[in-house]
């Protein structure tokens, strides 16, 4: 949202998720990361300056006392709700809904970032980004990221975010990637929770205003 005139660093920002969806022996790490942020423009600085971010930001938030809080008051809420089993995680679902129920909740207040946010990757070259993924990458290179962030941005898995049947949809198919056991309809109960415990706290999981950038961006796009 923050970099949205930057398509490069964009992607960058996604291109630790990405890789643990489609090749997760591929290492983002930041020793070896940071000396390609030289601030150049080309888009192997801009992809590099995103993963930077992303790294940075991952740090930050999980540290949050808002996420610790949250995430660990639908821990619970998964733990009273699902049978006793390893093949349910409480602490993972709790991380995760947390986390996806942001993206939910940010969608909800501006549907316009959604649009933008696709429309940006739209004119980024993916194979640019692949090879400047493989120029930093550590425990080998990737063939199969640029096919990936095409279907990303094809599917647009985002838009079933806007309701909390389709955010349930697509946290199954996380699960199931991983070899976890598939939430019941019931689970719609704990993303309704994560949404009113979520919102009023969205700048402190943020560390910013989203107010602020949206505010910023239309300034950016009328001139």
């Amino acid at each position: 949202m923050r970099f949205a005139h930057r398509p490069f660093f964009l992607a960058g920002t996604a291109v630790p998720d990405w890789l643990s969806v489609v090749d997760r022996r591929v290492r983002m790490r930041p020793r070896y990361v940071e000396p390609h942020v030289d601030g150049s423009g080309s888009p192997l600085s801009e992809v590099a300056a995103g993963v930077q971010q992303h790294l940075d930001d991952d740090r930050r938030f999980h540290r949050c006392q808002a996420f610790v809080e949250i995430s660990s008051q639908l821990a619970t809420a998964f733990r009273d709700l699902l049978p006793g089993s390893s093949h349910f995680r409480p602490g993972f679902l709790g991380h995760v809904v947390t986390e996806l129920v942001l993206d939910r909740v940010l969608i909800l207040e501006d549907p316009y970032r959604l649009d933008r946010y696709y429309d940006v990757l739209q004119q980024v070259d993916s194979c640019e980004v692949q090879a400047a993924v493989n120029r930093m990458a550590r425990g080998g290179t990737t063939n199969k990221l640029a096919t990936l962030i095409e279907r990303f941005c094809a599917v647009r898995f985002l838009e079933d975010y806007r309701t909390p049947e389709g955010l349930l949809y697509r946290l199954n198919q996380l699960l199931k990637r991983i070899k976890l056991a598939q939430l019941s309809d019931e689970s719609v109960s704990v993303i309704r929770l994560a949404e009113e415990v979520v919102e009023p706290r969205v700048s402190e999981l943020l560390g910013w205003s989203p107010e602020n950038v949206s505010a910023e961006t239309a300034k950016r796009e009328s001139r």
